[in-house]
């Protein structure tokens, strides 16, 4: 499978069956115990990355682009706490849902600017680049290069997560049991950290901090890049 053909199954899964099933596991609903388990992964990511930007203590005010933004986890609380926040995804339903949750959650003024864009589209110039648990949908050959469209957009700081390879986890997840069951999604790629480094380095980039979330179905290696 090319990484055409990849995007256009991770859009039209996150605009059919996978958006009920997304939409419940980032939401506070009831979810079957795989759910909940990746559910947890990702909220640990989210509140590290919330975690960082805090203790920088110039979050009111923040450029801040969310590629991949999903259902919102990540853009409501940021928006929420001043930030100004750009959002985007792939799926025209995970948009409609992240901006509906912000509008219900937040002041007229605090609500991102979502639009439904692929990674490759997005332009600007943020002060921070933000990509959760994305490049789990994008081939080692066109990671780098989705590494060096990310690092265009941001001026001073570029976050990245992705699922890394290592024997450990290699051995533990086929590339069909990241999503085991009723939960499975799409073909999902591991990255060595060493290219993700390479790459962030190839930009000028320098890795500030680090962190991993893992539980049972989810694991995500955190990378914060600075200039």
């Amino acid at each position: 499978m090319n990484s055409v053909d990849d995007k256009t199954v991770v859009r039209e899964y996150f605009n059919a069956k996978g958006f009920d099933r997304w939409r419940r596991i980032y939401g506070d609903g009831e979810v079957n115990k795989v759910q909940l388990d990746i559910r947890t992964g990702h909220q640990k990511t989210v509140d590290t990355l919330m975690s960082w930007l805090r203790a920088d203590g110039n979050l009111n005010g923040l450029t801040l682009c969310d590629a991949g933004c999903g259902v919102g986890s990540l853009s409501i609380p940021l928006a929420a706490e001043g930030a100004k926040v750009y959002a985007s995804d792939i799926s025209e339903k995970m948009v409609g849902e992240a901006r509906e949750r912000a509008e219900a959650e937040l002041s007229a003024d605090q609500v991102p600017a979502f639009e439904v864009k692929d990674l490759e589209d997005l332009s600007g110039r943020y002060h921070t680049v933000v990509c959760l648990d994305v490049l789990i949908h994008y081939p080692q050959d066109k990671a780098a290069a989705m590494v060096a469209h990310l690092s265009s957009l941001a001026e001073s700081r570029l976050i990245l997560s992705f699922a890394p390879k290592t024997l450990y986890y290699s051995a533990l997840k086929k590339v069909g049991d990241f999503f085991p069951g009723p939960s499975k999604a799409t073909r999902a790629y591991l990255h060595r950290e060493a290219d993700v480094v390479k790459a962030l380095e190839a930009n000028g980039w320098r890795i500030e901090r680090r962190a991993m979330n893992k539980t049972q179905f989810y694991f995500s290696r955190l990378l914060e890049a600075v200039r």
